[in-house]
């Protein structure tokens, strides 16, 4: 899978959703992925994932923006909102569809609890139940229920396409990964209830439109990129290669994030910010009273030495 990447010009991206301003842990994210494009020669790109408008806070992406820019963090190439691309996404789905992949739901959350119930299994907390394929067209379809989201038929894509049981890939950081999204998803949506995008659609559209090769984000997201290989593969995209660095941890050891109270960056002295962020990458410090580019050029030239092979 990373063969394909490796074959095209190195490009990167970070992809913040605007429901808030930056944290550190979103600095830690925007920085490795921003090293790793410039440690390659590559060009690095922002995205704006606002499709979740629900969520979305007026001003943040503005914000965001300027945030990156003050830690010295630009793109090379004009920002991408999630929000202008629904043709984009809406043709994804009308593909999937007519090759037999992706259909409508009609069932609610309590719905696809009830059917686990029936079988003898009790969702536990905090866990996910897989879809268990209720509104599968060979199943009868909706059943005479109006349609709610539309999901992607993972057993018929992986039957369909001869992928591996479970789909196998390699993290550079995390090493090979091997998951089974049938077992432990089911069958995901594509397109909401609530008649907006999901993210794993979205983000494989997009990551294909701008031609990504690498994409270098949080360990908290490793568990999505089977379900966004499999759609890569029904869509007939390249699939990039992918790195997920650690974590800001909160005091209680959780992920660090704006919805356990993260904090928005200080960035009175963006230096001190991003040597913070480094630090959680494992790099080296930067020598004392540095600037922002000789910073971020101290840092480049190691992650180079540790990620780029020579």
């Amino acid at each position: 899978m990373a063969t394909a990447a490796l074959r095209r010009p190195y490009r990167g991206r970070f992809a913040p959703s605007p429901t808030g301003l930056l944290h550190a842990g979103s600095l830690v994210a925007a920085l490795a992925s921003w090293l790793d494009a410039r440690a390659h020669g590559g060009v690095w790109l922002v995205r704006i994932e606002d499709v979740d408008t629900p969520r979305c806070v007026a001003g943040a992406d503005t914000a965001i923006l300027q945030q990156l820019a003050r830690c010295g963090l630009q793109p090379d190439e004009p920002v991408l909102w999630q929000s202008h691309r629904g043709h984009a996404y809406q043709a994804a789905l009308e593909r999937l569809a007519q090759a037999g992949w992706a259909y409508p739901c009609a069932c609610t959350r309590a719905d696809i609890e009830a059917a686990w119930a029936a079988r003898g299994v009790v969702r536990q907390r905090h866990a996910v139940l897989p879809y268990p394929g209720t509104c599968r067209p060979e199943r009868g379809g909706l059943g005479g229920r109006p349609a709610r989201a539309w999901r992607l038929h993972v057993e018929r894509v992986v039957a369909d396409l001869g992928l591996p049981v479970p789909l196998q890939w390699t993290d550079r950081r995390l090493g090979p990964q091997a998951h089974d999204v049938q077992a432990v998803v089911g069958d995901f949506v594509l397109k909401r209830a609530d008649g907006l995008w999901a993210y794993q659609l979205a983000v494989v559209v997009d990551d294909a439109a701008q031609g990504i090769t690498d994409i270098v984000r949080g360990a908290d997201l490793a568990d999505n990129t089977p379900r966004q290989i499999v759609l890569q593969r029904a869509l007939g995209v390249p699939t990039p290669r992918y790195l997920h660095t650690a974590l800001v941890l909160g005091p209680h050891g959780e992920k660090l994030s704006k919805q356990n109270g993260a904090q928005p960056l200080a960035l009175d002295d963006p230096v001190a910010a991003l040597r913070a962020a480094a630090s959680v990458l494992g790099l080296p410090d930067a020598p004392a009273a540095v600037d922002v580019p000789a910073a971020l050029q101290h840092w480049t030239q190691a992650w180079r030495a540790r990620w780029v092979p020579p």
